[in-house]
């Protein structure tokens, strides 16, 4: 029997145990993460060089794209690291603190998903109040408040579970340290404490998933009475990729939590996981500038001014 002052460090799962395996999932995941740093810092510096996109929804958008950023890279470089050197160990401190990362910054995400929601509900519905509803002070109040939320929402789930008995050993059956499989590990009934809290966040989710859909609802009826085909595509090309993100995202992530577990195996465990914390960060970029037309021409003129100044 093991306790929790007697664990130094956890054993991640591996995704492979063959060495090419091992090798070919190093180089996969080296390319989604590159390709989640390029698109979110291209669209981070565009955000923040072009004033045209000085705006509620871009703002929103740039908040995102940080979160991404933050996401991936508290998973994906530690999973590549123990590929590439042939090891499943984290430290017992590297552990907490991935939990906590990636908790405040998922949760963070999903407030500024809501928020974007409401950000177009309101450009779209209410157009003559965006200004008053969405002024920069209201914007920058709610970023705040997305990011503050999803702080205490990480602290609190990080200490709750390492406050909890471990006596079921070190092995952690995801690729990083994720809440439900560390409950597995402890001994204790305390863990159904940090389950009931698990379940209120994800019911708070599923809250704020039904505001997001009903907003869309109203958004879709008010863009079906708008006369010009233009100003229905234009609207279309900035609420269908949100409402993409948000599918998967919230989808996956209640799913991975919340799964019974006569459905539960290491194989689907770890899809869904990836599907939900490593896709949306690798994809989001391409969604958002791929139908934004103002996107586009803001990383058109960024693309020009580097190629120029280095002539």
């Amino acid at each position: 029997m093991s306790n929790t002052s007697s664990i130094t460090h956890f054993l991640l799962l591996a995704f492979a145990d063959t060495r090419e395996l091992q090798l070919l999932h190093f180089w996969l995941f080296l390319g989604i993460y590159l390709a989640a740093l390029l698109g979110n810092g291209l669209i981070i510096t565009a955000i923040a060089c072009d004033h045209r996109l000085h705006t509620p929804m871009y703002f929103f958008l740039l908040n995102l794209a940080i979160l991404d950023l933050g996401c991936i890279s508290t998973t994906v470089p530690k999973s590549m690291a123990n590929s590439l050197w042939d090891t499943r160990a984290i430290s017992y401190s590297g552990c907490a603190a991935q939990l906590f990362l990636f908790a405040f910054l998922a949760m963070a995400e999903y407030y500024i998903l809501t928020i974007m929601a409401y950000d177009r509900y309101v450009a779209i519905c209410q157009p003559l109040h965006y200004g008053t509803l969405l002024g920069s002070r209201a914007c920058v109040h709610m970023a705040a408040a997305a990011w503050g939320s999803g702080f205490l929402t990480g602290l609190l789930h990080t200490a709750n579970t390492f406050s909890l008995p471990l006596c079921k050993g070190n092995a952690v059956d995801q690729f990083f340290c994720e809440i439900p499989p560390l409950l597995k590990l402890s001994c204790s009934r305390t863990y159904l404490r940090e389950v009931w809290f698990l379940v209120v966040t994800l019911s708070l989710a599923f809250v704020f998933f039904i505001f997001i859909m009903v907003s869309y609802v109203e958004i879709f009826r008010a863009v079906l009475r708008i006369a010009s085909e233009q100003g229905r595509h234009k609207t279309f090309s900035t609420c269908l990729p949100h409402l993409t993100v948000v599918s998967l995202f919230v989808s996956t992530g209640i799913f991975a939590n919340l799964k019974p577990p006569s459905i539960s195996s290491p194989s689907l465990d770890l899809l869904v996981t990836v599907l939900y914390s490593v896709v949306p960060p690798a994809v989001n970029p391409l969604i958002y500038s791929m139908r934004n037309k103002e996107l586009k021409n803001a990383l058109k003129n960024l693309f020009l001014v580097v190629v120029f100044q280095q002539q």
